[in-house]
């Protein structure tokens, strides 16, 4: 097994040194790329700086010379993220471990997120407790707070780094005893306000021999079925919970960029969608709400997360922008539309019953949506058990249809 350290050797090679000792007295290769600009490495790397510059178009003495911090950041990620594709794709590569500051957790990390999920990766980094939704991604990568500066190895420093260096081993090490399902694989979407729809569908889905792999819409997790449907890992989508659109262009704090729902369209993954959630807009605390948007409606979910009703006029756009990424699907498509209400929170009697909103945002989508895409209406709520299941049906006959069942 061998166990890629990805660090700066020039200011950090004491740290680094420590922790490739460490794994090499456990029986583990280690293999160490230097991300280092500033000096000359500490000891001879397995990877040189300039070995990763040049992965990345340019070369170690063009940085120095240059001096320019954020062209030398860019240029190192970039490299990195290259070299450990290479070493994966070879079988050199079990697993990553990082060590550093703002700066090579920045590079360190972008190169974790350039492998497969299932990968270990193992960050310990100054960062590790304030936001580190840059660093993680949508990937698994873990973090641990070094407490300390990574300067200088002292009793702290050393019993941080070696539980990194440990924990490697046992990754890398360690074949997790389970079984892996040979069956086409669904990803699903899900909010709490939608729970009950997915929970109905993904039973159905599993009693007719799929797995099931449901990620949480809060931006993050949209973005990871993305990435996975392009990896072809997803086989096919009920995408039951569309809500990141609404953050995404409301400009709520959940929001799965721009790219959300091209994935299954662009690899002609056959998709069952609808519009989970999407009457809200999702911030943190009620006091993190921006000003521009006080006199809205409000619905505190718990005290960390505020949910926002979505307008006539946000619902009619974002309907407009789902039914144009729909209708460039390349693969079967289809639309449900829960016409009594498209969360818990909005069926009549709820917070956010609106069906005014509710029908701006139908409307968009009907009038958008082109002949590729099939539209299916039913006089319930999206968490109504007739629902869920018609979803699940339609889903299971496209699979069946495209041999992928």
């Amino acid at each position: 097994m061998t166990v890629v350290i990805v660090g700066t050797v020039d200011t950090k090679g004491e740290e680094i040194g420590f922790a490739r000792d460490v794994l090499e007295a456990e029986g583990v290769e280690v293999h160490v790329v230097d991300t280092g600009v500033m000096g000359e490495p500490s000891f001879e790397p397995d990877t040189s700086a300039d070995a990763v510059a040049r992965a990345a178009d340019t070369t170690l003495e063009s940085l120095r010379e240059d001096a320019d911090r954020g062209r030398s950041m860019g240029a190192m990620s970039e490299g990195a993220a290259a070299v450990v594709e290479r070493l994966h794709e070879t079988g050199d590569l079990d697993g990553v471990l990082g060590l550093g500051g703002s700066g090579n957790t920045s590079i360190a990390t972008t190169a974790m997120r350039a492998l497969p999920v299932g990968v270990p990766k193992l960050m310990v980094s100054t960062m590790a407790s304030g936001d580190v939704e840059p660093y993680v991604g949508a990937k698994d990568v873990t973090l641990m707070y070094s407490v300390a500066d990574i300067e200088g190895l002292n009793r702290l420093s050393q019993r941080v780094i070696a539980n990194a260096a440990l924990a490697m081993v046992g990754m890398v090490t360690n074949e997790p005893d389970v079984e892996i399902s040979d069956a086409p694989t669904i990803g699903m979407t899900m909010f709490g306000v939608t729970t009950p729809c997915v929970q109905t569908a993904r039973e159905y889905l599993e009693e007719q021999g799929y797995e099931t792999i449901v990620f949480h819409a809060t931006g993050t997790g949209g973005t990871a079925m993305e990435n996975l449907i392009r990896q072809g890992v997803i086989d096919g989508v009920l995408d039951v919970t569309t809500t990141e659109w609404a953050d995404e262009f409301v400009g709520g704090v959940l929001n799965a960029g721009p790219d959300r729902l091209d994935a299954a369209a662009e690899t002609g993954t056959p998709q069952v969608v609808s519009t989970g959630a999407l009457d809200m807009v999702n911030f943190g605390p009620r006091e993190s709400v921006p000003d521009e948007f006080e006199g809205r409606e409000f619905h505190i979910h718990n005290p960390q997360v505020t949910l926002m009703r979505t307008t006539p006029e946000e619902n009619a756009e974002i309907g407009e922008i789902i039914a144009e990424k729909l209708s460039a699907a390349t693969g079967p498509t289809a639309l449900f539309l829960p016409l009594e209400g498209v969360s818990m929170i909005d069926v009549e009697g709820e917070d956010f019953h609106d069906p005014e909103a509710d029908a701006a945002l139908f409307d968009a989508l009907r009038t958008g949506l082109g002949e590729n895409v099939e539209r299916i209406e039913l006089e319930t709520d999206v968490n109504d058990d007739e629902f869920a299941l018609a979803m699940a049906k339609k889903l299971d006959e496209y699979m069946r249809e495209t041999g992928r069942a």
